[in-house]
Order: structure tokens, then sequence, then C-alpha cells
């Protein structure tokens, strides 16, 4: 009967536990189809039709033209992440801890943990196009900070 008790005590523990690095990961979504620099190498090669690019990537930022009237295509991409995810150290903790210590600390136990985030990331992608309005060049320029 013993190890049971034992066992179950370890589990109501250590479920209301979680590290900060654990907050960090489940909340932040590197998931979806979001232009990256991968995409632009995979996707983007000389010779493709303007169709083509904006199926790849989307519609362009901004549209313009060079000094000899062909096109260029734009896309300057700018996000902000910010996060942040706490837990509480839960009943089995309190009562471990002790009573004493949750009211003198106000229901801040030492099992408390959590994370904040914030960064951007900044990718700027240029699609110079021909006089046959196919890409002649591309250039892209990605940040982190």
């Amino acid at each position: 009967m013993k190890p049971y008790l034992v066992t179950a005590i370890a589990v109501l523990t250590l479920s209301g536990c979680m590290v900060a690095q654990h907050h960090r990961s489940s909340v932040r979504d590197d998931e979806g189809d979001r232009m990256t620099v991968g995409v632009v190498q995979k996707e983007i090669s000389v010779g493709m039709s303007g169709a083509e690019v904006a199926e790849a990537l989307g519609s362009p930022n901004v549209v313009s033209t060079d000094e000899e009237r062909r096109e260029v295509w734009i896309y300057d991409k700018i996000s902000t992440e910010k996060a942040y995810s706490s837990s509480k150290a839960g009943i089995p903790s309190l009562i471990l801890v002790g009573l004493v210590d949750w009211v003198v600390r106000g229901a801040k136990l030492a099992g408390d943990s959590g994370a904040e985030s914030t960064s951007q990331r900044t990718l700027t992608v240029i699609i110079k196009f021909d006089e046959n309005k196919k890409v002649r060049d591309f250039a892209y320029h990605a940040s982190r900070f």
C-alpha cells in the first residue's frame, strides 16, 4: 500500500510544476505558412513569372520600377512577438510547503514559475523582373532581435 501512496504524492507534487523553458515553448507559435528565408530560398528562382512569385509569397508590400522601367517587388515583413506564461503551485504544493508560507507570502509559493519573452523579426525580400516580366534577380535580408 505504501508504494502507491508515495507514487501518488510524487505525482501530485509534480503536477503543478512547470519550468520557465516549458512556458516559453507553450506560448510560441513557430508553425504556419509564414514567409521565411527558407521559403524564399526554396520557392523563388530566376526565370519565374510574377504569378508564380505571387503564388509562393503572396502580394508584395511595394511595387516599383528601376531606372530602366523594369518592375521591382518588395516584401517587407516585420513581426513582434510578446508572450507571457505563468503557473502557480497547486494544492499539493500548498500542502507540502505549508499553509503558513502560503499566507505569509500572499499565495505566491516557492513553486511558482513563469516566463516572459519579446522579440522582433524582420525580413526584406527584393525581387527584380526583366522586360519579359520574369524574375531576373532577387535578394533578401533577415534579422532577429
